[in-house]
């Protein structure tokens, strides 16, 4: 049988050269008995080729059955293809026969066969290689003989690497591979398929015929088809039955064939809004480092005021700050020369003045550390003095983690 024979057997309309090659690769693998693995897009005819394959086979007179991987619940999957034994679990009521078991000497197109979970792999790789099977809930070993089809619409090998589809299974599945074009990789077939469902559904609803502007064949020629054939022939039909101009313009089309977004390959809507998800451990990292360059800030303010001989310009800009670092440290600023920088003056605890003139000769000049460690030391001190040895409040004052602070008073000999 040639190729024009199978496409008039099998309704398949095109002349692409992709679709030949499909078509005759079909033809040749399917005297044998070896797998095949279908890819293609969702909607590009994948289960047509698994047909094309049983009925040009040597099993053209056995059962031929179509199983949907993924509409079929993980917790019943191995029943359904493998069967189970009576009070195998809850609600196996009597012993079942599973799909492997009535196709014995036909053919089972697994569709969509990435969705299987990992344990049915491991059981379909067994019947792949032996042709062995156990039912659920039963030891016996199971003989059959079944030819087996996969499609599927994912990157196979993608999921394999991300251990989501056995390696194993997928070399043994992919004996033969056979790629179906996309439609918008055959745009000569476009418009003679949609001639083809239009002319159908007017026929079946006795409506009358449609006829497309050359501005309106370009646009169904153009469009990407994101949904492919069936995709096409959806709108072939809705233009049939809801269309009341039987003259189609391009503007016609624009009302059936959704607008398209550059960012994506599908005939919907994407969200422009990008949110990072982030893990708790990025949250930490990022509040350690927002600490450590809080802490940097605060060295490098500390440096300048020792570099400055104790000028507190820096400081007096920002009042609240001070009060939360030095805490007994007032910031005074001259009356008389206001040119002049603002000086630290430093109040004895066990000598607080009483007056204002006890504040004048009370007051000293403390001659400070230079040292940015001995700086440490001492604002810590202050802290957890001021706040009576509660270290939490303490490190909640200073800006830093209570942990940190745990460190700090270690590294320094603090008690």
């Amino acid at each position: 049988m040639d190729i024009q024979d199978i496409k008039n057997r099998f309704g398949i309309i095109g002349n692409s050269p992709l679709l030949n090659r499909a078509i005759d690769i079909a033809r040749q693998v399917a005297p044998t008995d070896i797998s095949v693995l279908i890819t293609g897009e969702s909607g590009s005819g994948k289960e047509v080729f698994s047909h094309i394959i049983h009925h040009l086979s040597a099993r053209k007179h056995g059962a031929f059955i179509a199983v949907n991987c993924g509409a079929i619940p993980e917790g019943t999957i191995d029943s359904e293809l493998f069967g189970h034994e009576k009070g195998s679990f809850t609600g196996a009521h009597e012993a079942r026969k599973g799909y492997f078991e009535v196709v014995n000497g036909g053919t089972i197109f697994l569709d969509e066969v990435a969705e299987l979970p990992l344990g049915t792999q491991a059981r379909l790789l067994r019947v792949l290689e032996t042709g062995e099977y156990l039912r659920v809930g039963s030891s016996k070993v199971q003989k059959t003989d079944v030819r087996v089809i996969a499609a599927t619409n994912v990157d196979v090998y993608d999921a394999v690497r991300n251990g989501k589809f056995r390696e194993d299974l997928y070399y043994r599945l992919n004996t033969v591979p056979l790629k179906i074009p996309a439609l918008r990789e055959r745009k000569e077939d476009i418009y003679l398929l949609f001639r083809k469902f239009i002319s159908d559904f007017t026929n079946k609803y006795r409506s009358p015929s449609v006829q497309l502007d050359s501005e309106a064949q370009q646009m169904i020629v153009n469009y990407s088809w994101p949904g492919n054939v069936r995709q096409l022939k959806n709108i072939a039909e809705q233009i049939a039955v809801l269309e009341k101009d039987r003259n189609l313009t391009g503007q016609n089309i624009l009302n059936y064939i959704p607008q398209e977004n550059p960012q994506s390959n599908l005939p919907m809507r994407v969200s422009q809004d990008k949110k990072e998800d982030f893990s708790e451990r990025d949250i930490l990292y990022k509040v350690l480092f927002d600490m450590k360059r809080d802490m940097v800030e605060l060295k490098k303010l500390v440096a300048e005021i020792i570099q400055n001989g104790g000028n507190t310009a820096a400081l007096s800009a920002n009042p609240n700050l001070v009060k939360q670092l030095y805490g007994d440290v007032e910031l005074v600023m001259p009356e008389v020369q206001q040119q002049a920088a603002p000086t630290i003056t430093i109040h004895h605890p066990d000598q607080a003045p009483k007056s204002d003139y006890d504040i004048a000769h009370h007051t000293e000049e403390a001659e400070e550390s230079l040292s940015l460690i001995d700086k440490e030391s001492d604002l810590i001190k202050k802290a957890l003095k001021k706040h009576k040895g509660k270290r939490k409040l303490a490190a909640q004052e200073l800006g830093i983690s209570e942990r940190t602070l745990y460190r700090k008073i270690k590294e320094l000999n603090l008690s």
